[in-house]
């Protein structure tokens, strides 16, 4: 498959698709609505009724289990937070035997490639009448919620005019890396260079306090410069405001880095590693449910 490009959002639903979204979080919370404003049929569901329970209110269809959601589904959306997650879900709980003929499943959370490749071919086993697509998306809470996600797309192309309406209505690009694992692969190498500049700004924040380096001033000096990265500055200026209200929480920040960690294998990766300790330190310190900005506070 080569690699393509596609952008832009659409003006209307492929008349009758239906899109099931399993996890209703942070992101796929602001995936579902998306998905409704696009005027596509959406139902969802989520272990907790209360997180379902705001998107019943904007018109989405609230299945009683991830079975009842995806019976009928031409594209099915999992945003769960781990490996685990998503087998017991889809697997344990039998969702995917509820799967449609010629249904897609779309992965969207970020679980890692070992766990994509096992999904991937444990599907094509039991349900070779089924599309998988691996799409983890890079974007936090505010592009999630204004539909500007990019989605890092890897499977079959003939899953892609499926998925393509409902990836217009939740991201601002959709980009096709090859087979299904290319899109993961991708997302750990993004997610350590995110990583690694979140840790940076913590950092230079600390020492700014400690050498009394104004943060307003830095964070000007920074502006508009080639130091200036939009999730740096974002996170600058939450860390400045002590605003830890959760976009991207620490826990699965610290999960994502774990998981570039594992994916390297032998190799060594020592300012990845030495960042590990550091959010473990702070995730342990009980900021885990905070946003990734709360790294800052394992230093004071």
């Amino acid at each position: 498959m080569s690699d393509t490009t596609s952008a832009g959002r659409t003006a209307g639903a492929e008349p009758g698709q239906k899109v099931a979204v399993l996890g209703t979080g942070i992101m796929g919370s602001a995936m579902a609505r998306n998905l409704l404003n696009a005027r596509l049929s959406t139902t969802v569901w989520d272990r907790s009724p209360d997180a379902t329970a705001p998107l019943a209110v904007a018109g989405a269809h609230v299945a009683g289990s991830a079975r009842e959601a995806v019976d009928d589904a031409h594209v099915v959306i999992t945003m769960l937070p781990t490996a685990d997650a998503v087998e017991s879900v889809m697997f344990t709980g039998k969702a995917v035997d509820a799967l449609a003929e010629g249904a897609v499943w779309a992965q969207m959370g970020t679980i890692g490639m070992a766990a994509i490749t096992e999904l991937a071919g444990r599907l094509a086993q039991r349900r070779p009448d089924v599309l998988f697509v691996d799409a983890p998306v890079s974007g936090t809470k505010g592009p999630a919620e204004n539909g500007q996600l990019l989605i890092l797309a890897s499977g079959p192309a003939a899953a892609q005019p499926t998925v393509h309406t409902a990836f217009a209505a939740i991201g601002r690009k959709t980009l096709w890396l090859g087979d299904a694992g290319r899109g993961s692969a991708m997302k750990v190498v993004l997610n350590a260079y995110m990583a690694i500049l979140i840790e940076g700004v913590a950092e230079a924040l600390e020492l700014a306090d400690r050498l009394d380096v104004d943060a307003g001033a830095l964070a000007q000096s920074i502006e508009g410069g080639p130091l200036d990265a939009p999730i740096a500055d974002a996170k600058l200026h939450k860390m400045e405001r002590g605003d830890f209200a959760p976009e991207f929480p620490l826990q699965w920040a610290l999960k994502d880095v774990d998981l570039a960690i594992s994916a390297a294998g032998g190799s060594k990766l020592p300012l990845i590693e030495a960042l590990s300790r550091q959010w473990r330190a702070a995730v342990d310190a009980g900021h885990g449910r905070e946003d990734v900005s709360a790294a800052v506070l394992a230093l004071a």
